[in-house]
């Protein structure tokens, strides 16, 4: 493997071109008319136009990124996560042409994109389940014999769905009809698929994903959870590894089931098995991601590993030397996705150009960044500009240096989540672990955020005026 196309765009192409140039591999990026002066075009050995900035005009034209394959010599194509990534047309197109894809086999992605056929491909392995039915329907009479069945409250979920579309919290019976119309709709919309399925809706749950490795000879390794619960809109924000409330055996166990999640579907590379953790600490199976995940930089840190490293190596046939008990974990590591949105209006993009963009620098501080100061962020494409990480030996530890770090960063021109970072890692339903994913609904508030920021305000001015009477002091005093 001498040469590799990055798929994508963003801090995940520049990601992935570094360690491919680590490992002595030349990198070709794929670029829009919007990302033509994009760092990930630049940081490539080779950069190919695929088209006008809309996605579908670009990064998910399928048959550009083939063709630019074949007039470039490359070997290997590298999803990223995001647009084509868990497109198994896509990874059967690379297999047609003699190109590797760096992923699972299309057929492991076909069956873990539908929920319903993920729950039906793991019940041989005895993997724990919400309570519900695992089949799609849209009549709203045996949907309400089923919710009567299990109880509310229930989840209404979209099949293909994720990211929170098609997806719809009823807490009593007369709601059922109307949110399950909207879940179908929205479905519809989004995936091209209006079935969903009724689950029981597990109250103060925690979002723990489990992160595999697998390759072609028959081994499959987990390095660890993350902790996902910190969310907005169904979407994470504020992800860290380890957990703080997994135990040595409860870690084992949900280890144990993820590696199992990975068998049942012949799972070939790194890939992230989802559980909902209820407040008793039992687990149930909620999903596979077929990809590298956005948040896999805490899970590196605390295992030791580089993920890409391993990804590239297993799609190149080689087979994984660690084993399980050779992995231990190593610290804590805790990461906040830095969205350009304004988290005083409901999170909503925020626009513009960075007239200023410093990133943190310093021991225990990882930034993997996307954008360069002066740039805009297009509109077209997800707003994440970074990823800001920070690992200590203790979790105390990371989430101060993640408080330093979000000051150190500075940012004008368009809003960002890092003053919500800011609140998480300051609010004591964090610091103290007693937390689950309606932290953002149960805490947060732009009120809450002015207020801490204006409390911010009043103790950095009592400080600057406590120095300043200091200093006014010394000058007084008589020369000796």
């Amino acid at each position: 493997m001498k040469k590799i196309l990055i798929a994508n765009r963003g801090e995940i192409a520049i990601r992935v071109m570094r360690t491919a140039k680590k490992m002595g591999i030349k990198t070709v990026a794929v670029y829009s008319t919007a990302d033509r002066h994009a760092p990930h075009v630049k940081y490539a050995d080779e950069a190919v136009l695929l088209g006008e900035a809309p996605s579908s005009q670009s990064y998910l034209r399928a048959d550009k990124i083939i063709e630019a394959c074949k007039d470039l010599d490359v070997d290997a194509i590298h999803p990223g996560y995001g647009f084509l990534s868990e497109n198994a047309e896509f990874a059967e197109l690379c297999e047609k042409n003699n190109i590797v894809f760096i992923g699972p086999r299309s057929k492991a992605i076909r069956v873990m994109g539908s929920k319903l056929a993920a729950k039906e491909t793991v019940k041989a392995y005895n993997i724990p389940m919400v309570p519900g039915i695992d089949e799609a329907i849209t009549d709203v009479a045996k949907a309400k014999s089923i919710a009567q069945e299990i109880g509310f409250p229930i989840l209404i979920k979209a099949s293909a769905g994720g990211g929170g579309k098609g997806m719809r919290v009823v807490e009593k019976e007369s709601d059922l009809e109307s949110q399950m119309e909207r879940a179908i709709s929205e479905a519809t919309s989004a995936f091209g698929d209006g079935s969903v399925f009724i689950e029981k809706y597990v109250s103060s749950p925690r979002h723990i994903e489990i992160q595999v490795m697998a390759d072609d000879h028959g081994n499959v390794l987990h390095f660890f959870e993350r902790e996902c619960s910190i969310q907005r809109r169904h979407q994470k924000v504020v992800e860290e590894a380890p957990s703080s409330v997994l135990t040595p055996e409860l870690r084992d166990k949900m280890g144990e089931a993820a590696i199992n999640v990975a068998r049942s579907c012949d799972y070939i590379g790194a890939g992230t098995v989802e559980f909902l953790l209820d407040d008793q600490h039992n687990f149930y199976f909620l999903e596979m991601n077929t990809r590298l995940q956005v948040e896999h930089p805490v899970s590196e840190i605390i295992a030791g590993v580089d993920l890409v490293e391993l990804q590239i190596r297993v799609a190149r046939g080689e087979a994984l030397k660690m084993q399980q008990e050779d992995l231990k974990i190593h610290g804590h590591a805790l990461e906040l996705r830095v969205y350009a949105e304004d988290p005083l209006n409901n999170f909503l993009p925020s626009v513009g150009t960075l007239d200023t963009y410093k990133l943190p620098v310093g021991k225990g501080i990882r930034v993997d960044n996307g954008f360069e100061e002066g740039m805009e962020v297009p509109i077209y494409y997800d707003p994440m500009l970074s990823k800001l990480i920070t690992y200590g030996n203790t979790r105390e530890e990371a989430i101060q240096l993640m408080i330093q770090a979000i000051d150190a960063y500075k940012v004008r021109g368009v809003e960002t989540t890092l003053p919500f970072g800011r609140f998480v890692c300051e609010h004591e339903a964090f610091r103290s672990g007693h937390f689950d994913t309606h932290f953002v609904k149960k805490y947060y508030s732009p009120e809450a955020l002015l207020d801490d920021q204006k409390r911010e305000a009043e103790i950095a001015a009592h400080i600057a005026l406590k120095q300043y009477l200091e200093d006014k002091k010394l000058l007084r005093l008589p020369k000796q």
